[in-house]
C-alpha cells in the first residue's frame, strides 16, 4: 500500500502540470459565443492573430504565462456559455474568478515579450532564454509535445554550458567531455523525436557543438589538412577518440567527424545514441544552409528545430537526411508474430526497401560498380540526368533575337513532384529479351529511338543533352512511355524488369511538399495570391525571415541531395575498380529509383516545354536541370505565359505558384546577353539561376 508520502508527491505533481485546455474547436466556440474577435484575443495576450488561429485548429499551443491566461479566460467563458457534451472542465476556483479574467487579461503587462520562453521549467537545468542578437522571428507551428522529450529534438551548445533548444529553452548543461556531453544529452536533456512511422525509431538527440563548445569538451576548434574538410576526422590516437572507447561507447563507421555518432547498443527498445554536429568543422553546409552557421546559438537552435520538426532531426548532410527521411517513413521491418512459436518476431514491412542490399541490373549500375567489372558488362548504361541544352543559335529567328529580356522560369522542387505517384521497382531485377512494352512496369529498355524526329528548337526528352539519340539505348520506363506518349511505336530488344512494385516515394514526398509549402506560407508566399502577388512575394520572401528562408534552402537541398543519394558514388582516393563500397551496403543504394525520378522529372519539363509552344509559339533558349530561359518581350513573366481571354492560366504549360511542380521567376538578363552566351556554346540558365544540374552524391 502506498505510504502517506508517495501520494503527497503523486499528488503535487498533479498539482505542478500545466493546464489542460479544451480541444481547439471548444476554444473557437467559447470566442465566439463571448463576442470576442480572433483579433481582439490576440491583443489581450499580446500575440498575434495568427497565434489565435493556429491554437482554434490544433496546430500549435500556447505556452505559460500566455497558458494560463489562456486556460482562466476560456474557465471563465465556460462557466458562463457552456454547451452540452463541452469537454472543458471548469473548477470551482476558476470559475470564481470568472468575472476578473477578461480584464485582468487585457491589462496584462505590455512589456512581455512576445517570444515567451517554453513551458515552465521540466528540470532544474532550465532557465530562460538569453535575448537573442538578431530579430525575432516568427515560431512555426509544431505538433503537441511528446512527453519523453519535453525539450525538443535537438539542442545548440555554447561554450559557457548553455544548451539552446527549441521555442525557447535554454538548458544547463555541466559536460566538460564528449563522454560526459552524451550520458547528460540521454539521462538529463530531455531531448528527442518521436518516430516518424509506427514501425519506425525514434531520432536521436542532436547537440550541435559551437566553436568554444568543442574546444571546452576537448575537440579542435577546426579539422585540418589537405583533404577535404567533410571527408577529415579525428585520428584513433585522439585524446577524445580514447576517451569515448574507454567509457565503453561507440564510434559508427563514420568515424569522428563533423557529423560524429556516439552509441552503445540498445537495451531493450530504449536506444543510446546521440548525434553530434560541430559547426567550426562545417557541419552546416553553406550551400544547404545559407548564413545559419554565423547565427547565434538561439537562432541556429530556431532553424534546425523546423527543420527537425517538418522534416527529421538532421543526421548529416541534407543529402543524408534526405536518405534517413525515407527509411523512418518507409521502415524495412515490422513486429510479427511467429504463429509456431507465437513469439514476436522481426518481419518485412511491405512496401519497403526491406534489410538487405539489392545489387542494380548491369545498365543500372556505374561503371566501376561489381557488377559491371565482374561480369565484364559492355551493354551500355543508363543516362538518364537532368537537361543541361542550349539551342542552337542558327534556330533563332529574328522575331526572338529583337525582343529585349531572357526570362528564367525554376520549376518549384521538380524532382520532389516527380517523386509523387511514382512507382518504382521493390524486388530483384528480372532479365527478359524482345519483351513487349509496358508503360507500368518501371524499369531499364533497350530501345532504339534514335527514329524520332522532333522540333529542333525543343531539346530532345531522350538525352540530357536534349540531342537526337544516334542509336539503341538503354532508357527508364517514364521515357519510353514518352516516346509512345507523342505517338512513336516502341519495340524493346530487351529488359531489366522487376516483378514487385510500389509507390515506395509517397510518403517521402507528402512530408516534403508540406514542408516546403508550409515554410513557403510563413514567408508570406501562399497559394491564395494571384501570379502578381505571387511574384512579389517571392522576391521579398528571403528577407521577411532570414532564418525560415534557410529552413526552406534546407528542404529544397534536403529533395536533391536525397535523390542524389539514392547513386552515391565512391569516395576517397584510395578506391580501386571493382570494388565494393560502404554505400552498397544499404538498401537505399537504388539507382534505378534515381533514374525513374530524374526521367519522369525531365518527361515533365518537355512536356511543359511542348505544350508552351503549341499555346505560345514561343521557344526556349536553354534548359538547365529544372530552369528554363525564354526570350520575353519584358522583365516579368506574366507577358508570354499562356494566359486565357478569361484571365486564366491555360492548363499544360508553365504556371506560377509556390506548389511543387509550378513556376517561379529566377532570373533576368537582357536578351543579347543571352544569345552572346549561347553562341560561345554556354547555357544562359546557368548564369541566370547559378545553380548546378546534378544531384548531389556527397556525404
Amino acid at each position: 500500500m502506498a505510504s502517506e508520502e508517495e501520494l503527497f508527491a503523486s499528488v503535487d505533481a498533479l498539482l505542478d502540470e500545466e493546464p489542460q485546455l479544451p480541444p481547439p474547436a471548444e476554444r473557437a466556440r467559447l470566442r465566439e459565443a463571448a463576442g470576442i474577435t480572433q483579433a481582439r484575443l490576440a491583443s489581450a495576450l499580446k500575440t498575434t492573430t495568427q497565434s489565435v488561429k493556429n491554437w482554434e485548429n490544433g496546430r500549435s499551443e500556447p505556452k505559460s504565462p500566455r497558458l494560463d491566461a489562456y486556460q482562466r479566460l476560456l474557465n471563465g467563458w465556460a462557466a458562463k456559455y457552456s454547451a452540452r457534451g463541452s469537454a472543458l472542465a471548469v473548477t470551482p476556483a476558476a470559475a470564481a474568478s470568472s468575472e476578473l479574467a477578461a480584464s485582468e487579461v487585457e491589462t496584462a503587462d505590455t512589456s512581455q515579450a512576445l517570444t515567451v520562453p517554453a513551458t515552465r521549467p521540466a528540470r532544474p537545468a532550465t532557465r530562460p532564454a538569453a535575448a537573442s542578437r538578431r530579430p525575432v522571428v516568427k515560431k512555426a507551428a509544431k505538433p503537441a509535445v511528446d512527453p519523453r522529450f519535453p525539450h525538443g529534438p535537438l539542442a545548440v551548445l555554447d561554450g559557457d554550458g548553455s544548451a539552446y533548444g527549441v521555442d525557447g529553452i535554454v538548458l544547463d548543461c555541466p559536460a566538460t567531455t564528449v563522454v560526459e556531453l552524451v550520458e547528460w544529452t540521454l539521462r538529463e536533456s530531455g531531448l528527442g523525436a518521436p518516430k516518424l512511422n509506427r514501425y519506425g525509431k525514434d531520432s536521436d538527440p542532436l547537440i550541435v557543438l559551437t566553436a568554444t563548445a568543442a574546444v571546452k569538451v576537448g575537440l579542435p576548434e577546426c579539422l585540418e589538412g589537405h583533404e577535404q574538410r567533410r571527408s577529415l576526422r579525428l585520428p584513433e590516437d585522439h585524446p577524445v577518440v580514447k576517451q569515448v572507447a574507454k567509457a565503453k561507447w561507440q564510434l559508427t563507421q563514420r568515424r569522428f567527424g563533423p557529423w560524429a555518432r556516439i552509441y552503445r547498443k540498445a537495451q531493450g527498445r530504449d536506444r543510446q545514441c546521440v548525434q553530434l554536429a560541430i559547426l567550426s568543422w562545417d557541419a552546416l553546409d553553406e550551400r544547404s544552409w545559407p548564413g545559419v552557421s554565423e547565427m547565434e546559438p538561439a537562432d541556429i537552435a530556431r532553424v534546425l528545430g523546423v527543420y527537425a520538426q517538418r522534416v527529421i532531426t538532421p543526421r548529416g548532410s541534407t543529402a543524408v537526411s534526405g536518405l534517413e527521411l525515407m527509411t523512418a517513413l518507409r521502415p524495412p521491418t515490422k513486429p510479427e508474430r511467429d504463429e509456431e512459436t507465437g513469439n514476436w518476431i522481426s518481419a518485412y514491412n511491405p512496401g519497403s526497401l526491406g534489410t538487405e542490399p539489392m545489387d542494380p541490373a548491369p545498365p543500372e549500375a556505374t561503371p566501376e560498380h561489381p557488377v559491371v567489372v565482374n561480369s565484364g558488362w559492355t551493354g551500355g548504361f543508363l543516362n538518364e540526368e537532368a537537361y543541361q541544352w542550349v539551342r542552337d543559335v542558327d534556330t533563332l529567328s529574328d522575331e526572338e533575337c529583337l525582343l529585349p529580356f531572357a526570362v528564367g522560369l525554376d520549376l518549384n522542387t521538380a524532382f520532389l513532384a516527380a517523386a509523387a505517384r511514382l512507382v518504382v521497382g521493390l524486388s530483384a531485377p528480372d532479365h527478359f529479351h524482345n519483351v513487349k512494352f509496358n508503360p507500368k512496369i518501371p524499369g531499364s529498355w533497350l530501345v532504339d529511338l534514335s527514329g524520332i524526329e522532333l522540333d529542333p528548337r525543343l531539346p530532345s526528352p531522350f538525352t540530357p543533352d536534349g540531342s537526337r539519340p544516334t542509336g539503341p539505348a538503354w532508357y527508364q520506363t517514364h521515357t519510353v512511355a514518352y516516346a509512345q506518349e507523342l505517338g512513336y511505336d516502341v519495340h524493346p530488344i530487351e529488359a531489366y524488369l522487376r516483378r514487385e512494385t510500389g509507390a515506395y516515394l509517397d510518403p517521402w514526398h507528402d512530408r516534403l511538399k508540406n514542408a516546403y509549402v508550409d515554410t513557403l506560407a510563413d514567408l508570406g508566399v501562399t497559394k491564395d495570391l494571384d501570379d502578381r502577388a505571387f511574384l512579389a512575394a517571392m522576391e521579398r520572401h528571403k528577407q521577411v525571415d532570414p532564418a525560415l528562408a534557410a529552413v526552406l534552402a534546407a528542404i529544397k537541398a534536403t529533395i536533391k541531395g536525397g535523390v542524389g543519394k539514392l547513386r552515391e558514388r565512391p569516395q576517397g582516393k584510395h578506391y580501386k575498380e571493382g570494388e565494393r563500397w560502404p554505400a552498397l551496403e544499404r538498401p537505399t543504394w537504388r539507382p534505378d529509383i534515381r533514374a525513374a525520378v530524374i526521367s519522369k522529372a525531365r518527361v515533365n519539363m518537355h512536356r511543359k516545354l511542348n505544350n508552351m509552344a503549341k499555346m505560345t509559339g514561343l521557344y526556349p533558349l536553354a534548359v538547365l536541370s529544372d530552369c528554363v530561359v525564354y526570350p520575353s518581350p519584358s522583365a516579368s513573366p506574366l507577358d508570354f505565359l499562356p494566359y486565357a481571354a478569361s484571365g486564366k492560366i491555360q492548363p499544360g504549360g508553365f504556371r506560377l505558384g509556390p506548389t511543387p511542380g509550378l513556376a517561379k521567376l529566377e532570373g533576368v538578363q537582357e536578351m543579347a546577353w543571352a544569345v552572346d552566351l549561347m553562341e560561345k556554346g554556354l547555357n544562359p540558365a546557368r548564369h541566370v539561376k547559378g545553380g548546378d544540374a546534378v544531384l548531389d552524391e556527397g556525404e
